[in-house]
């Protein structure tokens, strides 16, 4: 290996540690809030470069009935519990956050698809099919459970995911697709040449890592994220709902996937089932940050992208058993570091 091949390698892999960073942070965010080892944060990103993908052709994306779906189930488990609790003033909410929102998103993505609207109405679209979804699946899915033990909910996120990787295949197909870059151009840095998608997602990732920080440090739902994440018993005696909470990691969570996907999706072809593997990516830069450390996530996560790039120079063949394969160092020292205690059993 010589300068240049080296340049080259560390530039891919910075790029792709960028993607990795923000799903690391985005799986940490929801395991310090509601527990849940979020699997399926990958399929946030499938949904959103595929739909990117298919808008692009001028077809409608199959997204818009998952979010239909979704949004319909999410109001029958509310206006269920609305009704049993005799809270009749609710069902108007229910009805315009899981019915009518979902619904009119799905009529607007129908009627615009066949019109190729511009690139960047494309993404707004896309954002909106997709970012709705995050409050969705876990009303649907972790909302009745929040009180279970970790192990109970990380089985739950295996089924989420399977149940969205199945209805990937169904709406999507198995074709990869891939979308155009948002910009053309190729910059010359000494040996290197540097596409323009690239320091797209440099900047998107910068730009979102900080405003997450923005979010924590300088906001009220921020500080409630904060302090759910820190003591859930003691943020909900103080007022805090830890659903609300639950919600808005999520929402965050499908934002970051939603943005992901659509930053790749010119850069590599993606199939139904490809988000998978880029949100293991990110969970092992969480896990090598210890899960507990936005900072050491996010240099995990750079860390991951590093590795891969370098390892498939080395041995193309083995490059994702390297980068999975380092967990398991990680994780015997986490484990001999740490005290272990007795799960304490909570009831919302």
């Amino acid at each position: 290996m010589n300068a240049d091949i080296f340049l080259w390698l560390a530039q891919d892999g910075v790029t792709n540690g960028a993607i990795y960073a923000l799903l690391a942070l985005a799986l940490l965010l929801v395991f310090a809030v509601t527990r849940v080892i979020f699997v399926p944060q990958g399929e946030f990103i499938t949904f959103a470069a595929l739909s990117l993908s298919m808008l692009e052709a001028g077809r409608v994306p199959g997204t818009i009935y998952i979010l239909a779906i979704g949004g319909l189930a999410a109001a029958a488990i509310e206006g269920f519990g609305a009704a049993r609790s005799r809270a009749w003033r609710r069902l108007p909410r229910i009805a315009a956050l899981y019915v009518v929102l979902p619904l009119a998103v799905a009529l607007l993505v129908a009627w615009a698809a066949p019109r190729k609207p511009d690139q960047w109405l494309q993404v707004l679209l896309v954002l909106a099919m997709v970012v709705p979804l995050g409050p969705i699946v876990y009303r649907v899915a972790y909302q009745p459970l929040a009180s279970a033990s970790v192990l109970v909910l990380f089985i739950a996120s295996m089924a989420v995911h399977y149940v969205l990787v199945g209805l990937s295949l169904v709406f999507f197909g198995g074709e990869g697709l891939r979308s155009s870059p948002f910009w053309d151009a190729r910059f010359k840095l000494g040996v290197l040449e540097v596409s323009a998608q690239s320091l797209w997602v440099l900047a998107a990732s910068l730009v979102l890592i900080v405003a997450l920080w923005l979010l924590f440090e300088h906001t009220i739902y921020g500080k409630a994220l904060r302090a759910t994440a820190i003591n859930r018993v003691g943020a909900r005696l103080v007022g805090i709902p830890t659903a609300l909470t639950g919600q808005l990691s999520f929402l965050l969570a499908a934002f970051i996937g939603a943005v992901s996907g659509i930053l790749i999706a010119p850069i590599t072809t993606l199939y139904y089932d490809t988000g998978f593997i880029i949100g293991l990516k990110g969970f092992v830069g969480a896990i090598l940050g210890g899960m507990a450390s936005y900072p050491l996530a996010a240099l995990g996560a750079l860390g991951v992208g590093l590795l891969e790039s370098f390892s498939s120079f080395w041995a193309s063949a083995y490059k994702e058993t390297i980068v999975f394969g380092l967990i398991v160092p990680v994780l015997v020292w986490l484990s001999l570091r740490s005290r272990h205690v007795e799960e304490e059993e909570e009831r919302e």
